[in-house]
């Protein structure tokens, strides 16, 4: 479903502002994968899902999605078959339009455009009950924009509309990182909701060690822009933060304790 070979990024090549973001990092995830990832500030882990959605190309490596290599494809192209949601929730729709306008425009994403009317009565309904699933009564406010919606509930929006499509590749940026906690574990809850309604191959980006544990099927560890641990089904049933926890300060030594409180916060 996904696969990465030996992908490389430095930024600024050459300068005394040199960074290597990604390093012959090679990964990949089979149909209905549910993989987080953690790691601390600098570790690459946003630079991988920025490889992974187009908006970087690698220096060197392949990105493979559904047996096709895309290393050259454009953002925009990509996005037919990859939903994604980022940190801020001001990110991922167009607060100047309505939640109606927003999921039309979400549920087109990967049809062929045509003359007919944007949204007729079948698909209004149709976008009722998906709303409906969210538990939040969006669904009587089809005409309200989205500007005027909180924080939790742009985020909710957000990822219902990068699942709307079944993409091929669901990326998880951080996107519960920026919620009070309240609505952080209403998140959370939807996410693995609607993941496993359609079992989509998922990966997510997360600084929660318990959220990183809580959900999907794998995890991976990154440092450096480097993947330092992998972590299959059978093994993660078995982790605690602890473990984890302790598998971190083994690897990062003693630049670990600025790492701790990001971590487990």
């Amino acid at each position: 479903m996904l696969k990465l070979e030996q992908i490389s990024k430095i930024f600024n090549e050459g300068t005394p502002d040199e960074k290597i973001a990604l390093d012959r990092v090679s990964y990949s995830l089979k149909e209905g994968d549910f993989v987080t990832v953690i790691g601390s500030n600098g570790a690459g882990k946003s630079t991988l899902m920025n490889m992974i959605s187009g908006v970087l190309t690698p220096d060197v490596g392949t990105v493979e999605i559904d047996s096709k290599n895309v290393t050259k494809l454009p953002e925009y192209k990509r996005s037919h078959f990859i939903g994604r949601v980022f940190q801020d929730p001001m990110a991922g729709t167009a607060p100047t339009m309505t939640i109606e306008e927003n999921l039309a425009m979400a549920y087109s994403r990967n049809k062929k455009r045509t003359l007919k009317k944007g949204v007729d009565r079948k698909r209004k309904d149709f976008f009722r009950t998906s709303l409906e699933t969210l538990h939040l009564n969006l669904e009587n406010r089809l005409n309200a924009k989205v500007g005027l919606l909180s924080g939790g509930e742009r985020q909710a929006l957000s990822l219902l509309m990068a699942t709307f499509t079944q993409p091929s590749i669901l990326l998880l940026d951080e996107h519960t990182a920026a919620l009070d906690p309240a609505r952080a574990e209403l998140i959370t809850n939807l996410t693995k909701e609607l993941v496993d309604k359609d079992n989509l191959t998922t990966l997510m980006v997360t600084h929660n060690m318990q959220q990183a544990l809580d959900l999907g099927n794998r995890l991976i560890m990154m440092d450096k822009g480097q993947i330092i641990l992998e972590v299959e089904e059978d093994k993660k049933k078995e982790l605690t933060i602890e473990k984890l926890l302790a598998e971190f300060q083994r690897i990062r030594g003693e630049q670990f304790a600025s790492d701790k409180a990001l971590l487990t916060s």
